[in-house]
């Protein structure tokens, strides 16, 4: 595929996630009586990989996430040379995502961006008030184990046609555990769309949710090697 096919690929695929899943956290997850609540939340940022997959894994391998782009090149899978368009790809993408959101979310009386647009965070901007510690050391595991599961899923000796379904309830059950802790990042591009209109402490926290995913991608990949079969 021509780098230009892939980068729109990656553009589409993560405004589709940040839409999808920030959107479901900011309009839905607290709706009165209905509200989707955690799980929901959870499950829709699952949904948007597993989709986006079927739609364009032929066609970028939709990382849709800087970390992912480090962590397979880390582990062979990926050439250097793409990892900036890629990783500009995803960023643009991710904040016509979140713009949009906004556009839709603020058509709402009382919407306001304090309530902090899905941003991820620490210390007091942690859902759950955990300390910048605990956020990093969480950031690194749970992307760590994200990128095992995409290497593993998507290893040629591994069953073809189902990479998409373990990648996405990889991703799903990455929220369940660390919502509450940091808003779930993983994802780089997913955490600077919302941050750049929430401006102030999203803006000056974000450099956690580059930093923790890339290193924890990036020793899954160096890790993932080691299981690659023994040349003969």
């Amino acid at each position: 595929m021509d780098i230009k096919q892939k980068m729109l690929a990656e553009f589409l695929g993560t405004l589709w996630l940040v839409l999808g899943g920030c959107g479901s956290a900011v309009l839905a997850a607290a709706f009165p009586d209905v509200g989707i609540g955690l799980l929901g939340v959870s499950f829709a940022f699952g949904l948007t990989v597993l989709t986006m997959a079927y739609a364009i894994g032929h066609i970028s391998g939709c990382h849709l996430n800087p970390a992912v782009s480090f962590g397979l090149w880390a582990g062979g899978r990926f050439n250097a040379s793409e990892l900036l368009p890629y990783i500009i790809a995803q960023v643009s993408g991710a904040i016509m995502g979140a713009g949009i959101l906004y556009l839709i979310a603020s058509g709402q009386d009382g919407f306001a961006l304090s309530a902090g647009f899905a941003s991820n965070g620490f210390g007091e901007h942690s859902p759950g008030g955990y300390d910048l510690i605990a956020v990093l050391i969480c950031e690194i595991v749970m992307t760590l184990f994200f990128l095992l599961i995409i290497l593993g899923a998507t290893d040629d000796r591994a069953p073809k046609g189902f990479a998409p379904i373990a990648i996405g309830f990889g991703l799903t059950l990455i929220h369940l555990i660390s919502i509450p802790v940091s808003n779930t990042s993983v994802n780089p591009a997913r955490s600077t769309g919302p941050a750049l209109f929430v401006g102030d402490w999203a803006l000056s926290q974000l450099w956690l949710f580059w930093i923790a995913p890339i290193v924890g991608a990036i020793l899954a990949g160096i890790i993932y090697r080691s299981f690659q079969p023994a040349a003969k």
